[in-house]
């Protein structure tokens, strides 16, 4: 779990790992049109998609679209399963990102005003233009390490003008085994491993997460990957959010989380990236995106 990037710098970086991709603001421009015509040939129709359960939406391919670079982290636009096109869009990604500063253990953000922006990025990684926020719906580092920000927008105003439906968070458990794909938006680049098991409970410096994903070392991720999506490559939802990997062997201290099961053996694996599963956050939403804690299900931390 890499600390926030400084603004300045991820700034700069990120600017040149566009430029590295060929990404020049004509091109995100001229690409729009390309994108609304991929967008409806992969069915990603986000009309189709609200009237879809996920065991019946089609899969697309995985890539940056519905991804959004932050200036120190990644994220992307997602869904809920009940989401409508004319709810207002969200954006996942690590509650470490938050521009407030990485919450302390058992410390909750809830409905906190925010006009935090994100640059929405094409199918192949190109800036299409710029996403703002309204609020903080949650933020937390208890459990798990997330953050969910509401747009000032709706699905379909951001598909009408950018030709880019969200990704769907899956609300089934991940599975062992499953071929995964992490999808940096800060660097614009996809890691592809497998979840090689999960963690009872995750321990990294003051923080403590439970049932953590496990990654195969083929997602050797770094510092800005925070909040990227993990999205199972079968059918193309998100499973996680990715936040940290054990950097150099140490134990249970910052960029190094250990692993810890039920009788409180610890486990060191050096080199292992980790994510934290999403698959509960659906049930914390009600019709019309609306966050809320008491629903029935929902087991994100409360304040």
């Amino acid at each position: 779990m890499k600390k926030p990037l400084i603004g300045m710098l991820a700034t700069v970086l990120v600017a040149g790992a566009t430029a590295l991709a060929g990404a020049l603001p004509a091109q995100a421009a001229a690409e729009a049109p390309a994108a609304v015509s991929a967008a409806a040939q992969d069915g990603q129709s986000l009309s189709a998609q609200a009237q879809l359960t996920d065991t019946k939406a089609a899969p697309r391919a995985v890539n940056f679209a519905g991804t959004v670079a932050l200036n120190n982290c990644s994220g992307s636009l997602v869904r809920m399963p009940g989401s409508a096109a004319s709810d207002p869009a969200l954006v996942l990604s690590n509650g470490h990102c938050l521009e407030s500063g990485m919450p302390g253990p058992g410390e909750v953000i809830l409905n906190q005003p925010s006009s935090r922006t994100f640059t929405l990025l094409s199918s192949t990684g190109s800036g299409l233009g710029t996403l703002r926020a309204t609020k903080v719906v949650y933020g937390a580092m208890t459990d798990t390490d997330v953050s969910i920000y509401q747009l000032n927008t709706s699905y379909a105003s951001i598909q009408s003008r950018y030709g880019i439906a969200p990704l769907t968070i899956s609300a089934a458990h991940p599975t062992q085994g499953t071929s995964i794909k992490v999808v940096s938006g800060y660097w614009k680049k996809i890691y592809s491993c497998s979840i090689d098991g999960f963690a009872y409970q995750l321990n990294e410096a003051d923080w403590t997460f439970k049932d953590s994903v496990r990654y195969t070392s083929g997602c050797n991720v770094i510092g800005g990957t925070s909040g990227s999506p993990v999205v199972d490559a079968n059918t193309g939802q998100v499973v996680a959010v990715n936040n940290t990997i054990n950097e150099n062997g140490e134990s249970c201290t910052l960029d190094n989380p250990c692993e810890v099961d039920e009788n409180g053996s610890v486990t060191v694996h050096q080199g292992i990236g980790y994510a934290q599963e999403t698959y509960g956050i659906p049930a914390c939403f009600a019709a019309g995106n609306r966050f809320d804690l008491t629903l029935p299900g929902c087991t994100l931390v409360r304040p």
